[in-house]
This record gives structure tokens, C-alpha cells and sequence, in this order.
């Protein structure tokens, strides 16, 4: 695969117009997706066999689709093989996957992906911007606090804004303003 690296690579997954950031799993040349069983990711994917990763950097995006839903308009429709899939308008780059449940539990399921398509949008150089990376964390973070309210996960909220407040431009400031309003008051 020529845009996903080794690791955990953080894009925004797709599916019949629905988005979300999401962790791709790759190693050893094999790419999965570990996500929260009953959400509208996980059930399209199981409908429906197939999800794309948009790669973009918005961090704002980021934010808003780990809380919110994206209008009609932000997500473009793309033949793969002998079905449509659903992708972010906007995507610098995506990469359409065939998908495969490998393993479900009452908590998560595991998706095994399958290349099927790889498509620079847009090619742009991005410098390394801890405020960026920061609000990808926070935002992680922040999705699993409104489940379980951990205490360990607010300190990293609160650690991951610092850096955004110290490191990043208007973008990411904008993003943290909007991820706070998500997560609302401390409890």
C-alpha cells in the first residue's frame, strides 16, 4: 500500500455517508480496523463490505466527525469495481477498501481490509505541527471519556490541549474550541 505506512495511521473513515476518524492497523503488509461495536461505522461496514480512508488535514474535521455528522454535500460518490462508495469531497487522498468482519465481540469488532482503490487527490507537504497530532490525541481520547468519564483520560485531554494552545495555528485552536464544547463542563 503506497499511502498507508507502518503503524497506526489515523485517517477519516467513510461509509455510505457517514465519517469518522478511525485508526488503520498495518503491519506486515496487512491492514484492520478495530472499532466500537453498535456505531454507524460498524454497522455500514458490516452491511456493507466496504470503507474508505480519507486522508485530509483539517483537524477541525477531525473533531467534527468524531461527535457530529457532515452534510450531504461534504462527501463525494466513487465508482470501485462494481460498486459505489462514499468518500470526503474535501480528501487530500483516500483509499477504498474492501472490508471483512474478523472477529466480533459485544464491545468491538475487527475489519480485515482489502485495497481496492488508491487516489491522490491533492498533493500538499505538511510539516510536523504537535498542535495537529495533539488534537488527533485529544480527540481519541475524548471519545472514549464521554463513554466511561475516566479521570486518566481527561488528564490526557487536558495535557493534549496544552500543546495545542502552545503549538498550534488557528486551525487546531479552533478544533480544541470545538472539542471542548463537545466534552462540555468537568464532571
Amino acid at each position: 500500500m503506497g499511502l498507508l505506512k507502518g503503524g497506526i495511521n489515523e485517517i477519516i473513515a467513510t461509509t455510505a455517508k457517514n465519517a469518522a476518524p478511525i485508526g488503520i492497523h498495518y503491519r506486515e503488509g496487512k491492514a484492520t480496523m478495530i472499532l466500537f461495536a453498535g456505531t454507524h461505522t460498524a454497522a455500514n461496514i458490516e452491511r456493507d463490505g466496504w470503507v474508505v480512508a480519507n486522508i485530509i488535514h483539517d483537524p477541525v474535521l477531525y473533531v467534527t466527525t468524531a461527535f457530529g455528522d457532515l452534510p450531504d454535500e461534504a462527501f463525494a460518490e466513487e465508482p470501485v469495481g462494481n460498486r459505489v462508495m462514499t468518500r470526503l469531497a474535501r480528501a487530500d487522498a483516500w483509499i477504498a477498501f474492501s472490508a471483512t468482519v474478523e472477529k466480533k465481540t459485544a464491545e468491538a469488532i475487527v475489519v480485515a481490509l482489502t485495497q481496492e482503490k488508491e487516489i491522490v487527490e491533492e498533493v500538499a507537504v505538511w510539516p510536523v505541527n504537535r498542535g495537529f497530532n495533539s488534537i488527533v490525541d485529544a480527540t481519541v481520547h475524548a471519545t472514549r471519556y464521554r463513554v466511561n468519564h475516566d479521570p486518566k483520560l481527561k488528564e490526557l485531554i487536558d495535557y493534549h490541549a496544552g500543546i495545542v494552545r502552545k503549538c498550534g495555528g488557528k486551525k487546531e485552536l479552533a478544533a480544541l474550541a470545538l472539542l471542548e464544547g463537545y466534552l462540555g463542563p468537568s464532571p
